[in-house]
This record gives C-alpha cells, structure tokens and sequence, in this order.
C-alpha cells in the first residue's frame, strides 16, 4: 500500500524547491542571500564565515527538489508492482542462492543494450526497467556501472524505508567484496594522499586527478569542495603546520617568512567567488580529432567557490615592495609539491598582470568558508581571478619577484597553445607565450551525452555554464537544438560582480523547442559571448592542438527522442 504521508513529505518539498534552478548564494556575512554571491569585502578572520555550511544544507535540498523528492511519483510506479515488506528484506545485505558478481562485470552494464546495472552495498541490482521513470531524469545514469552509494550520500531523501524497498525488488545478485589491505609502500611517494569524494571522475590516479560528474556542476553556484575538479601534478605534500612558512621577496635577497596565523591575523581578510578551470576542460573533443597528450578530461575540469585570504599587494607591501614602482619583469609562485628532482611546482605572471591584478589576486587559506581541504593547497595557494589554474599555485611556500618567468616545467614547455598544424615532430615550445588569461567557454552540462528524452517530448531544458577569462562578464549564451541552425539564447543566472571583473561562472538555463523532424535524435549546441563581444569558434578542428588546451569550440550534446 502507498504510504500517502511520504509522498506528501515529498510533493511538499519539491514545492520549496519549485523556484526551479536558481540557487542560493552566500554573502560574506554568511547569510542566504538569493541575488548576490560572494563578493570581494573587507573583514577580518576572526570573523568566522558559515557558507560551507549553508552551502552543505542546499545542496542536501536540491536533491531533495531535483530528484529526491519527486521520487514519490517513482515510488508509486513500483508500488503497483510488488514490493517485500521491510520486515522481510535487508537491502543490499549478501543474499543467499543469488549469482555472485566483480566490479569489473557491473562496469559493462551501462546501456539499455547491456542491461543497466548498479550496486548497493553488497547487492547488484538491474535497473533497466526503471531508468526512464526516474523524476531525477537523466541523473541516474551517473551511476550506471557502478556504486548508487556516493550519489545518495548527495541526495540523502533516497535513504528511506520506501525507496530501499523499491530498490531491493531489482535484486539480481551480490558483488564480490572488494579486497582490503592495511600494507603502505613506504617507498610510495603517493601513499599519504587525501580520501576523496567516489563520485569524483578519474582521469589518472598518481598523480590523482578527476573531475565531477558535469550533471551536478549546475546545481550550485559554489562548487562544493569535496565535488570542486581535482588537477595535480605531483604527490600531495603533507604540510607541517610548526615550520610552515611563507616567503615573500625579491629573488637571491632576504624575504619575509609568515606562518599562517601571521598571515590570518595581519592582513585584511578579503573575499571573492572566482573559477578555477584547467587548460585542458573539454580536451576529450579534441582527442576525437586527433591524439593529444594529456589527461583526457571531459567538460567538467572547472569549478567555481568562494576564496577568502590576503591580497597580493597587502602580502608585497609587508615585505617591502611596491609591485607598481618594481622593475622585476615577472612574479614567480612556488609550492611545496616536488618531483623526484626535488624542484617544485612553480608558475609565474607577467609583472603588467601581476599590477592589474594586485588587489584581486588573493594569498587564499579558505575555501567556501573554512579551510582549505589538502587537494586544493592546504594550507595556503595562489587564486589569480581570470587566470589559467596552472598559475594558481596549491601548498605555496615562496612567493618572489624575478627577472625570468619561472623555470618549472609547466611554465615553460608546457600549457602553451599552437596551430593545428605543429606537432610534436616541428613544435618549440620557446616560441609560444604561456596562457595566462583563458577564452570565453560554454558547456552543456544537462542532458549528457547520449540521453533518452521522454518518448515524443516535444522541447528540452538545456542547463550549463559560460565563463570567460580576465574578468569579462557573459553577455549572452545562445542554445540550438538543431545542431546551430536555428538560435534562442538562455537565461542567465545573475553573478552580480562587475562587467569588467566577473571572475565567477555564470550559469544559465533555456527550453527550447525539439525539430519538428528529428527523426529520434537532436544535437544539442551551445556557444557564448562575453562583454568584449569575443565568441566561441564553431568547430574543434581548427583549433586542434597537440596538448588539447583552450578546448572552446561550440559545445555539442547529442540526445535521442523515442517515438
């Protein structure tokens, strides 16, 4: 019998969430604000801020809005079917006379041709039947092949007796556990690494790199940290806080060293919401043109969260210098990450940069309100607002000014953009300036690749990001459903951060009508436009180049519509 009172619960709490996409942003005081993210204010840190925590709060409500809580619609579709009393059953519990299953054969079930196959706990379960019943839509599919566990961690509301019930009756089989050891190589330079999120996306594992599900970026403004894309390069230093020093100075000459309560207390805390996006976002368009080298990242190696901190220019002057009045010709950033060499990861900007963004660049120790979390820099890293994220150095110990750009490797033979014809065979890397500012880029980031659409749906909520670098707002983001032929443009999600210094994403949404003849199928494109009117290219294969960096061509989704 349906439980009329759950569904109530649930139709009620998607009617708070019945505002539709738009999110709650936190100011710097730490109250809901509905209209304005985080800006750039003065305070100081021993004003504790509360926005990880709201934030944690809202996204436990989205899932309750988006998915969560109209599952009593799903609910009711099983429930006409059978469903064991929870008496009877212990969900996901090892099940007796049942076919026993590995990980590596739930991982080939992830279409309707092979069967959708998910776990819980000990149980394998074949969901097929009941994909596109799912309210959450297309959400489902993310974890197709694998564990539903991380992803009701995020939407909590599916933990309840009724849900647990409909699950079990799609019981198949158990999977074999996998094996534990407690035995570290001590020798590991990456046996001390930071537990991370299952619902991460690896692209290599040492050093770990991985991105989210892109389905879940739209959801927030402000990325929650434990979903914010992971980048390494090296092992993740493990930082003592005793002798953690900062240095700040001139290259070969005496600097000033901060530890982090020196630098809490002696500054001015400033706040602002600011992307992080690595140069090769979107790289696996361009390896579908041609082989690349590099992490083949999908269009989710971007993230956008509230860094508080010391400014650049406050940090300069305590040491001494005036970044306006200097004659040093670059600014070098350096962490605590090393190589086998024992040289670290280093970045540096142009000193003409450096001054337009003095007091933007923040020496960052929090991240949407409490401290940063070890894969994100702990203690201490480098935001430049509009800036490449290989310039944003993580674990920052040294801070100087110089004559020469940084040595590092990925400064100087690395992350440098060529034509399309230059390959490895005629590439010199010395003739390429390194990217500092990125291009205006868009995403689609719901539907995902390959989504069904409800059978003879007439139109579609297309829902992603547009961003662009050195500030420049978004001005427009236009959505096709025939593959460009035909535009509507988007609703934008306000960032209330200046036209020239909008260093957030901006999120929008648009429903646009499906061709009249589609025939079961429609490509999905988006492109944007920023406020100096720069537009996204139209194809990847004219910017193909050999590291697949600055990937921003038109994004393309291709969708099916049953008949």
């Amino acid at each position: 019998m349906l439980n009329v009172s759950f569904l109530n619960r649930c139709v009620g709490a998607a009617a708070i969430s019945k505002n539709g996409w738009r999110t709650l942003y936190f100011a710097d005081n730490g109250h809901r604000n509905e209209t304005q993210p985080f800006r750039t204010t003065k305070n100081y840190s021993s004003d504790h801020s509360t926005s990880e925590e709201a934030s944690k709060n809202h996204y436990t409500l989205i899932g309750v809005g988006a998915v969560g809580a109209l599952l009593g619609m799903g609910l009711y579709w099983k429930l006409q079917q059978e469903v064991v009393s929870a008496a009877t059953i212990e969900v996901g519990e090892q099940k007796k006379g049942l076919p026993t299953y590995t990980a590596e054969d739930v991982a080939k079930h992830k279409t309707k041709d092979t069967k959708i196959w998910v776990t819980y706990k000990c149980g394998v379960y074949d969901i097929t039947d009941y994909v596109s019943q799912h309210p959450g839509g297309s959400k489902i599919m993310m974890a197709v092949g694998g564990s539903i566990e991380p992803y009701w961690d995020l939407y909590a509301v599916h933990k309840n007796t009724e849900i647990l019930e409909i699950l079990e009756t799609f019981r198949i089989g158990n999977i074999v556990p996998p094996k534990k050891t407690d035995i570290k190589d001590k020798n590991d330079p990456y046996g001390n690494e930071p537990k991370r999120n299952p619902v991460l996306i690896p692209s290599s594992l040492k050093p770990y790199n991985a991105e989210p599900p892109s389905l879940l970026l739209t959801e927030q403004f402000l990325t929650p940290k434990d979903l914010f894309f992971v980048r390494n390069h090296l092992p993740v230093p493990v930082v003592d806080m005793k002798s953690y020093r900062l240095e700040i100075g001139i290259e070969g000459k005496n600097k000033l060293k901060l530890n982090i309560d020196e630098l809490k207390k002696n500054f001015p805390k400033m706040y602002t919401a600011s992307v992080v996006q690595c140069a090769g976002n979107r790289r696996s368009e361009m390896t579908k043109i041609k082989a690349v080298k590099g992490l083949n990242w999908n269009n989710a190696a971007i993230s956008n969260a509230s860094w508080a901190g010391a400014t650049l220019n406050d940090v300069m002057n305590k040491a001494g210098i005036d970044l306006d009045k200097c004659s040093h010709k670059h600014i070098v950033f350096e962490g605590m990450d090393k190589g086998p060499e024992g040289s670290p990861y280093g970045a540096s900007l142009p000193i003409e940069l450096a001054r337009q963004l003095k007091n933007d660049i923040l020496i960052a120790y929090e991240m949407n309100g409490t401290e940063l979390p070890r894969d994100h820099g702990y203690p201490v890293r480098v935001i430049i607002p509009g800036v490449v994220g290989a310039r944003q150095v993580k674990w920052l110990n040294n801070i100087y000014l110089s004559n020469e750009e940084s040595t590092c490797h990925w400064q100087r033979k690395d992350y440098k953009g060529f034509n399309a014809s230059v390959d490895w065979h005629n590439v010199d890397f010395e003739k390429s300036e390194a990217i500092q500012q990125l291009p205006v880029i868009s995403s689609i980031c719901d539907p995902a690749e390959g989504t069904e659409l409800e059978s003879g749906a007439e139109e579609v909520t297309v829902k992603g990001y547009a961003w662009s670098g050195g500030g420049r707002a978004i001005l427009r983001v236009d959505i096709s459903a025939d593959g460009g032929k035909t535009w509507m443009t988007a609703d934008l999600q306000p960032t209330n951060q200046s036209l020239y210094k909008t260093w957030a994403w901006t999120l929008w949404e648009a429903t646009v009508p499906l061709p009249a003849n589609h025939g079961g199928k429609a490509e999905l494109t988006c492109k944007a436009v920023d406020v100096s009117y720069n537009c996204q290219p139209d194809n990847v294969e004219g910017i193909w180049n050999l590291r697949g960096v600055l990937s921003n061509a038109w994004h393309r989704v291709n969708v099916k519509i049953p008949s």
